[in-house]
């Protein structure tokens, strides 16, 4: 049973015919299997609207149908065509959805050029669109997004995309590369081809936001002691002064070291919090000394 072309077209009974015409052509424009080859849900759909329109967009098959004399496929209902059959003014009904005559054949000029269906007619410009765009995603690591780096994507149809990703990259960020999606109708512009990167997660390194953050392992001596230890970061070794005395979770920030802003191009700050690590084996002397100590100068970390 065909669909109440009303509500096919979205519209209220009290519509007036501009606002029938108006909805169909808003509809049938994303659609039309012209501009969803091979979708066969656009297609199933653009048939429910012709046969919509095809009722409501005809004065008098609008008339009938609101009457109850005609079914929403626009066949009589039962009894109607008993009554009616062999009086004047009773014509067959045009299926829905013809390409020529009828409530169509002035729509698709609207919509597709003066050519309609069967594209540019002589001396007419032809309906144009823009091409689909395409969507692809990459998997990168995170020291690549952190530095860029340059990437191959395979395509569907067995071609590539030679892709740079830029420094500093984000997870779920989208790169457009203009005119590498599909081809454009009737001569339009090609599409983009839209790749999201996805970044895999480092062991030992995190970000948020523009900064990066990581763990900065020192050993006891140089917890107490202090001095000036080599740090490795993303973007390469650096020197850290740790002071005397510093304990575990102190963070230090080294500026500038952290990821590029791709909007802005300015670095955020590299984050290392102190994580202070014991030797595997403590052996007699150390254990004296701390006892030693201890008995000297006891403190409570934990007041």
């Amino acid at each position: 049973m065909a669909s109440d072309p009303y509500g096919v077209l979205g519209l209220q009974r009290s519509a007036t015919d501009d606002e029938v015409r108006a909805a169909f052509r808003r509809l049938a424009k994303t659609s039309h299997p012209d501009l969803h080859p091979g979708d066969s849900a656009a297609a199933e759909r653009f048939k429910k609207l012709s046969a919509a329109y095809d009722i409501l967009g005809d004065a008098e098959k609008r008339r009938q149908f609101d009457a109850g004399l005609i079914d929403a496929s626009g066949e009589p209902v039962r009894g109607f065509a008993q009554r009616h059959r062999g009086q004047p003014g009773a014509q067959p009904h045009a299926r829905a959805g013809a390409p020529g005559g009828g409530p169509f054949s002035d729509i698709f000029s609207d919509i597709f050029g003066e050519g309609g269906f069967g594209g540019p007619r002589q001396g007419h410009p032809g309906f144009r669109a823009r091409g689909q765009d395409v969507r692809y995603t990459l998997e990168v690591d995170f020291l690549e997004a952190i530095s860029g780096t340059r990437k191959r994507v395979t395509m569907p149809d067995g071609g590539v995309l030679d892709l740079v990703v830029p420094e500093g990259v984000v997870d779920g960020q989208v790169l457009r590369l203009k005119g590498k999606g599909k081809p454009g109708l009737g001569g339009g512009e090609v599409g983009d081809a839209l790749v999201e990167i996805h970044v895999r997660p480092h062991a030992d390194y995190a970000r948020s936001g523009d900064d990066i953050t990581m763990s900065l392992s020192v050993s006891l001596d140089e917890a107490i002691l202090g001095g000036r230890i080599e740090v490795g970061t993303p973007t390469g070794r650096v020197h850290v002064t740790l002071p005397k005395g510093t304990s575990s979770g102190q963070v230090f920030r080294l500026r500038g070291k952290g990821a590029r802003n791709t909007a802005t191009g300015k670095h955020g700050d590299l984050l290392a919090t102190v994580r202070i690590v014991l030797p595997e084996k403590i052996d007699d002397g150390l254990a004296y000394f701390i006892s030693e100590w201890r008995q000297k100068h006891p403190y409570d970390p934990r007041k």
